[in-house]
């Protein structure tokens, strides 16, 4: 007697881009949930960042990978120019290396954010802004640090090249 087909088809609820801001030196995460990775929501990203957490800052130290839309153009395609001279004059960008295997802090982040609460399928937008709400508050209330092993020492050997010798 042949056995039954079953067949199991799976459905795909929703999907959510994350917007991760770490200032390693605070001891502060926030995690932006966003429908989609856009140009415009990156730079209301960047602004969030100047207006509400550093809006005292004269020069925000931004690091950040090489996204096709981390550049500074989105922030004048999603504000006004005076607003966006504003906003971009007041971020020092960085970006990690194009040809290597760096993870940054963010991403380390990321993926302690992917262990502790993303292991399992979430059903919707506002489960998953809820949860990771609270994780977030969670490591940013204990104070949670960045273990960043990579010293100057290591630094001086590894990117030799970039030392002048003296």
């Amino acid at each position: 007697m042949p056995c039954a087909r079953h067949d199991h088809e799976y459905e795909r609820n929703v999907t959510a881009n994350l917007f991760m801001m770490f200032a390693p030196l605070e001891d502060w995460r926030h995690v932006k949930v966003t429908e989609r990775h856009t140009a415009v929501d990156y730079a209301h990203i960047l602004k969030y960042l100047a207006n509400t957490h550093f809006p005292h800052a004269k020069k925000i130290v931004l690091v950040q990978d090489n996204l096709n839309t981390h550049k500074t153009a989105s922030v004048y395609e999603a504000f006004p120019a005076v607003e966006a001279r504003r906003l971009v004059e007041r971020f020092e960008v960085h970006h990690t290396p194009r040809h290597g295997s760096w993870l940054d802090m963010a991403e380390s982040e990321l993926s302690v954010l992917s262990s502790q609460c993303l292991d399992r399928r979430i059903p919707d937008r506002q489960t998953l802004t809820d949860e990771i709400a609270t994780w977030e508050a969670d490591r940013n209330k204990n104070n949670a640090k960045a273990d960043w092993q990579f010293t100057i020492d290591d630094a001086r050997i590894k990117l030799k090249h970039l030392y002048p010798v003296i």
